[in-house]
């Protein structure tokens, strides 16, 4: 709070250039336009969580909750899910080379599910295994129009196995692209990058049909080549070709009621480079089909009535593009992998979510009883030529199932939200199968204790809250031999245990108008966590020297790598995100402070490899000449991880300008990176070499408008 009114304060200074109207005149005005956007709560952290099942918004939520909405997507010019993410605390993401397949980390937890990544309430399951990313997903940044995260298990009610926390994607709609007095409208998009020299084209469409139907469209197309890092030595295999669409309806046959139908789709293609040489072409094919049903009316206090059903299918092919010595997955022995030699990953996941609010009193205490159920299920299929890089990731069947209840109380200054979630998990192939069910509670208590006008939007809350992970296919069921370099088997474990994450959290949330001038807003969420993960799971590697291991002795070097469980994983950290708003700009401080290590069950302790960057990233933006322009920048500290061995300390410096020229044009402008720094993601530390991130990038857009 005090470094966003430090910038806060310093802004007004700006207001000076301004001065083309009378000081008394332009004073109205702006004050006009502060207490418009304040009445219309115009900062992110009050704006409506898509994910919320009770309508709350970020600042009234006793959760660590984060919103990203289409001002701040636009601002970005995000080419990768990576960008969409800058600045939101906790949250990382980790995109190697292949930088259109993205995996999000939250509070150091990542991969296998323990994110739960979800696009219009369809859950992105496709998982490939290899040295730099795991569980990944394919959405371009073009369709989003806004981004939730809830950080945490306390998210559980969205789904099993989120014991990391929830990224829900929330693509473009019809009703919000069309002004009021449209029946149609389109948009052209051309932008350009330097760094890759890269180039975006995107069209939208939107037709209203009558008032209770409407259908929007969107087709976008990318093509980058390979970038620079900051020392300006280009990276090799960083290019990359996009075909992404998007076709949703929505449909309301009442005035309490909803029906959303929707098509998200995307064609990809890259190179994957072997020691700076090209190996692989991939082509990616992702599909992703959604209906989203709701029934809401205020006179049926009782009824809050949601229905989601889903499927995403992901089809990733690679083509050896030399021919790559390897090792057979059975035998062990060296054979030669052709030219032409396909792998394929083949990943559907079919998902439904059913939940309903009740709202309700009983005495002075006002209820909102949330209670659903939901399933999911995946089906992988891989294949392809014997030693290539499909056969790591096994085929398989995995359901998951969950069921729950939670009830958010309100009485005067106390806020109470108590939940229990019932989970069941079975995974199968040809040869083992497995399963598993738990009870997960949540209790979370809130206070508002303070009347005074300075302290009456201050809110303290504190949280228990378990989440439950069944191990994934490949956790539990990969085999064979390492496919090159050297050869060594892959140990399947069927009796993994399932991870048990149980985290307590303190936070406080401020929420305060007229701060330092009339129509303003300043807004605060700050919170501690301590995430005990029970029965982690995570490589180990085995010698064939210990007759307990199960290691066989075989082909290559002596030792085997299998997926365990660990006593336990320990996660603790600081989160802060806060932005000031005012008419004449904005100013915002975000910060994530976070550590971890594992312990076995012989109590020996080791760094958790996927804990992220501690950041500090402070925002500032100014507007004029009537909101039509738009300038400002971003400041990103980034701290190392203890023990990552490639990564350092590193801050970076992005600069942005908005104007909206016309009605009908708007230009951007963007330079990431304004430094050109040299550095790279400690999340990329598993890869087999050091990936450096893009240098400094300029890009400049240009949008056309038409409608009628």
């Amino acid at each position: 709070m005090a470094g966003s009114a430090a910038i806060a304060l310093g802004a007004p200074a700006a207001k000076a250039q301004q001065a083309a109207q009378p000081a008394a005149e332009q004073q109205a005005d702006q004050k006009k336009k502060a207490d418009e956007k304040a009445a219309a709560e115009g900062t992110l952290l009050d704006k409506i969580l898509v994910i919320s099942r009770t309508g709350e918004t970020a600042i009234q939520s006793l959760a660590s909750a984060s919103h990203v909405d289409q001002e701040q997507l636009d601002r970005r010019m995000a080419t990768t899910p990576n960008e969409m993410l800058l600045g939101v605390p906790g949250v990382a993401v980790q995109a190697d080379a292949r930088r259109v397949s993205s995996s999000i980390n939250i509070r150091g937890l990542q991969d296998f599910g323990r994110v739960a990544v979800i696009v219009d309430g369809a859950r992105q399951d496709f998982q490939r295994s290899d040295h730099g990313t795991q569980s990944t997903f394919y959405v371009d940044p073009e369709l989003i129009k806004s981004v939730d995260v809830i950080r945490g298990p306390t998210a559980n009610t969205y789904g099993s196995g989120a014991i990391g926390g929830v990224v829900f994607f929330d693509t473009k709609d019809a009703a919000d692209f069309l002004k009021p007095e449209e029946t149609w409208a389109g948009s052209l998009t051309g932008r350009y990058e330097s760094n890759g020299k890269g180039w975006t084209t995107s069209a939208t469409g939107a037709y209203k049909i009558n008032e209770s139907w409407d259908v929007l469209g969107n087709i976008v197309y990318r093509d980058y080549g390979d970038y620079k890092n900051g020392g300006g030595d280009t990276v090799a295999g960083t290019g990359f070709d996009v075909l992404s669409g998007l076709l949703k309806t929505s449909i309301r046959p009442t005035e309490n009621s909803e029906l959303k139908l929707g098509w998200v789709g995307s064609s990809d293609s890259w190179t994957e480079t072997s020691g700076g040489v090209p190996a692989n072409d991939v082509d990616l094919k992702s599909n992703t089909f959604t209906a989203r049903y709701n029934i809401t009316d205020d006179a049926r206090s009782w009824l809050d009535l949601h229905i989601n059903a889903s499927y995403n299918k992901t089809n990733l092919d690679l083509t050896t593009l030399t021919a790559q010595n390897r090792f057979d997955p059975t035998t062990g022995l060296p054979v030669v992998l052709p030219v032409g030699s396909t792998s394929t990953f083949d990943v559907g996941t079919t998902g439904i979510d059913i939940w309903n609010t009740s709202r309700f009193e009983t005495a002075s205490v006002a209820h909102e009883l949330t209670y659903g159920g939901d399933w999911v299920g995946d089906d992988v299929e891989t294949g392809g030529t014997a030693g290539g890089d499909s056969f790591y990731t096994p085929s398989g069947k995995r359901k998951v199932s969950g069921a729950y209840i939670q009830d958010k109380l309100t009485w005067e200054w106390l806020e109470v939200i108590g939940g229990l979630r019932y989970d069941n998990y079975s995974l199968k192939d040809d040869t083992n199968e497995t399963s598993g069910d738990r009870v997960s509670p949540r209790i979370t208590i809130g206070v508002s204790p303070f009347e005074s006008a300075g302290l009456a939007g201050l809110q303290f809350y504190g949280t228990y809250a378990e989440g439950y992970r069944s191990p994934s296919l490949t956790e539990t069921l990969i085999s064979g031999n390492h496919p090159a370099g050297v050869s060594f088997p892959f140990l399947p474990n069927p009796n993994l245990k399932p991870e048990t994450g149980k985290t307590v959290e303190f936070g406080v949330n401020y929420k305060q108008n007229d701060v330092i001038e009339g129509g303003d807003a300043l807004r605060l969420k700050a919170a501690y966590f301590n995430n005990n993960v029970d029965d982690y799971i995570d490589r180990v590697t085995l010698s064939p020297f210990d007759p307990t291991s199960g290691c066989p002795f075989g082909p290559g070097i002596p030792i085997c790598l299998q997926y365990q469980n660990f006593a336990k994983a320990k996660i603790n950290g600081f989160e802060l995100e806060s932005v000031y708003d005012a008419g004449w700009g904005y100013a915002g401080l975000s910060a994530s402070i976070i550590s971890g290590h594992t312990i076995s069950y012989e109590g020996e302790r080791a760094d958790l490899a996927t804990i992220p960057s501690s950041q500090v990233t402070a925002q500032l933006g100014l507007r004029f000449l009537e909101d039509k322009l738009t300038v400002g920048g971003e400041v990103q500290y980034n701290g190392k991880p203890r023990g990552n061995p490639v990564a350092k300390d590193f801050t970076l410096v992005n600069a942005f300008a908005s104007y909206q020229a016309t009605d009908n044009l708007k230009l951007d402008f963007r330079a990431d990176n304004l430094f050109d720094v040299k550095y790279t993601n400690p999340l990329n530390g598993s890869t087999t070499a050091v990936l450096y991130e893009p240098g400094i990038t300029l890009k400049l857009a240009a949008t056309m408008r038409f409608g009628g």
